[in-house]
């Protein structure tokens, strides 16, 4: 062969064929068939010393193969497939950055190996979507999860997002570099800005075209979903609604957003609670009005609450479904809402003015 492997270090290799002169030999062959310098036979010849390097004893041999073949397109894929399913060692350089393993030898690498194979598949220069999925199905690493999110090259679908902030949403080692990527779906960022700190949420303000009020807008609705949902999830018997409509109120947070979700969930009880502690009348008064036989005593308390009037037929729908469904809110909560939706599009499309009534409509969808 021609180039920097000679005669010598034939002789060598013969002669003293030691891991130290076999992992020389190893890097030298690899870097001239990496370069493109080899005739069509040398290459042939090189490909046949490969696949007897594979398979050498000495890590160090194997490893130094590794190293100067990971940047080579053209090697056997065989050959590469071996390498990356060698020991660490080996393995590593293969994983980041060997363009000959394919997305189905990764994806398997990653369900069958350890933590450090999928930490240097998630920091290759190019990481489809599918192997980003798998890589957060598969890893219980955050660290792993952290490399990805860094990772500019890797594509990041919304439900891939969505898993990972169901795992490591509170981990700022995971969320942190997540905000900071330069495309993020809309219902992505809107729980992120629930859970990073006051500092990321000004880079999402900065990179992301988002106005501050938009940002803290999608703080509390994140959040008010959150306290909608452990409203709901709550065991009625259990949960003292008058102390927590208390403290939501002492905190400035019984809004009507937070109280019409609830109702839309189906927590008739938290809703006759905050109606009475916002008009300031007792539990028994607010459930008298509420519930009065015709509209007036509902219109009266809300009224009280200073509330929208605009939102108010869509509440009576709501509270309607409410109180026939009582069961199947937590039963079937899916058939629960189709329902509530379908009762409100029927019934309130022509007595609300459009913008309100997309926004009831988008309380009620993202109630989840």
């Amino acid at each position: 062969m021609s180039g920097n492997l000679d005669s010598s270090d034939v002789a060598r290799l013969l002669t003293e064929p030691t891991a130290q002169n076999r992992a020389v030999v190893a890097s030298k062959v690899s870097e001239q068939f990496s370069a493109g310098n080899l005739s069509d036979e040398e290459r042939k010849i090189a490909e046949e010393i490969f696949k007897i390097m594979v398979k050498d004893a000495e890590v160090r041999v194997r490893e130094a193969l590794s190293e100067s073949l990971k940047s080579s397109d053209s090697i056997p894929h065989d050959v590469a497939v071996t390498l990356a399913n060698d020991v660490k060692e080996v393995s590593m350089p293969m994983l980041e950055f060997s363009e000959v393993l394919t997305d189905e030898d990764l994806v398997e690498i990653i369900k069958s190996q350890d933590s450090d194979a999928q930490q240097a598949i998630a920091s290759r220069s190019n990481v489809s979507a599918n192997l980003a999925d798998t890589i957060v199905e598969n890893t219980s690493d955050a660290e792993v999860v952290a490399t990805l999110m860094k990772n500019d090259g890797a594509e990041l679908q919304e439900d891939t997002m969505d898993k990972v902030l169901d795992k490591y949403g509170d981990d700022e080692r995971v969320n942190v570099p997540m905000a900071q990527r330069a495309q993020l779906p809309l219902k992505v960022t809107e729980r992120l800005v629930n859970l990073v700190s006051e500092q990321v949420r000004d880079h999402l303000v900065t990179h992301h075209e988002m106005s501050s009020d938009m940002v803290m807008d999608l703080f509390f609705n994140a959040r008010e979903r959150a306290t909608a949902n452990l409203i709901h999830d709550g065991t009625k018997a259990e949960m003292d609604f008058g102390d927590f409509v208390e403290q939501l109120h002492s905190n400035g947070r019984l809004t009507e957003t937070l109280i019409f979700r609830a109702l839309c969930l189906g927590d008739v009880i938290f809703f006759e609670a905050a109606l009475a502690k916002l008009a300031d009348i007792p539990i028994g008064n607010a459930y008298q009005l509420i519930h009065d036989r015709g509209d007036l005593g509902l219109k009266a308390i809300y009224e009280k609450c200073e509330f929208s009037p605009d939102s108010l037929p869509v509440i009576q729908v709501a509270l309607d479904v409410a109180k026939e469904m009582t069961s199947t809110a937590s039963e079937d909560p899916k058939r629960y809402k189709s329902r509530m939706v379908e009762r409100i599009l029927t019934q309130c499309e022509n007595t609300v003015d459009a913008d309100s009534f997309e926004y009831f409509l988008n309380q009620i969808v993202g109630s989840d």
